[in-house]
């Protein structure tokens, strides 16, 4: 962990939970992809760019999850280094509280104020648009998260983020969190079309073919609409649908996890319903969900 990997003269990437990419600027300055999830591995990506004898110049967040900003407020203290990311991305680093808010639907209680899901602030960001640097490229990856991008540099090295996630954490969460389904198909199509030398995914190896990936991913996802859309075979609750598949996959309730898996569910119905295929029913004071035929 924290090893740097060189994929080519320009690009490498740091081996991280969420992996952070590394992209000379020329001399020795670099541009970080992401940060990493917190102070500690801050500190240790920053001492990994130092024994290099790097300077970071900038970070690009390509989300605004905490995993990928939670090193941010770290190393610009350290290096006094611009922070890029989309404007909705940069609103939620500079207030990082919106984050377990949004997962929660309200103010979040004490247990989801917690570093896995509430990064501390980023204390000044730009606009990645205006501000990006020569010779990298904007991928919209839309899905995952609000406004989530991937970069690719010039020399077809490209960071896609967490538009995949490697088959190992698919086959174990089978859950993993999308907020808009449709677009996260959509981005896993468009990766099966676009051209790169290398593809660096935050939480998979990276590989020169991205295909099977992609289809692992679409595969689980398209398997967890149909369980969903199956088990609202007759009027039912969010929270038993959420407790049916926590208990078909095999997986453990926790604060995190109930917010986590709890926001894609809800993403999953939204995509369910805005298709037709089921619809809400109000019946004394609880909303029920049922298939549409």
């Amino acid at each position: 962990m924290y090893e740097f990997v060189k994929l080519s003269d320009r690009c490498g990437y740091i081996k991280n939970p969420a992996n952070v990419g590394v992209v000379s600027l020329g001399d020795r300055d670099v541009c970080l992809i992401d940060s990493g999830s917190d102070g500690e591995a801050a500190r240790k990506i920053l001492k990994k760019i130092r024994e290099n004898k790097w300077n970071v110049r900038c970070i690009i967040n390509t989300h605004s999850n905490a995993d990928h900003t939670g090193g941010n407020q770290f190393i610009q203290s350290r290096t006094n280094c611009s922070v890029l990311s989309t404007d909705v991305e940069c609103a939620i680093a500079r207030n990082s509280y919106i984050e377990p808010s949004y997962l929660w639907g309200g103010r979040p209680y004490a247990e989801l104020r917690n570093k896995f899901l509430m990064a501390k602030p980023t204390p000044q960001t730009k606009d990645l648009e205006a501000n990006l640097p020569e010779g990298l490229q904007i991928i919209k990856l839309p899905g995952h998260y609000f406004d989530m991008v991937g970069i690719m540099a010039c020399d077809g090295t490209c960071y896609i983020a967490d538009a995949v996630f490697a088959e190992e954490i698919v086959r174990k969460y089978h859950i993993v969190f999308i907020y808009d389904v449709a677009k996260f198909l959509e981005t896993l199509d468009m990766l099966d079309t676009l051209e790169a030398k290398i593809f660096v995914p935050a939480h998979a190896e990276p590989s020169a073919d991205i295909r099977a990936l992609t289809a692992a991913n679409r595969a689980k996802v398209l398997e967890v609409a149909e369980l969903i859309y199956d088990i609202c075979s007759e009027p039912i609750t969010f929270e038993k649908i959420l407790k049916k598949l926590f208990y078909h996959y095999d997986l453990t309730m926790n604060h995190n996890q109930y917010v986590l898996v709890g926001s894609t569910v809800r993403s999953y119905i939204a995509y369910l319903h805005d298709g037709g295929r089921i619809d809400a029913e109000f019946i004394g004071n609880e909303m029920f969900w049922k298939k549409t035929n």
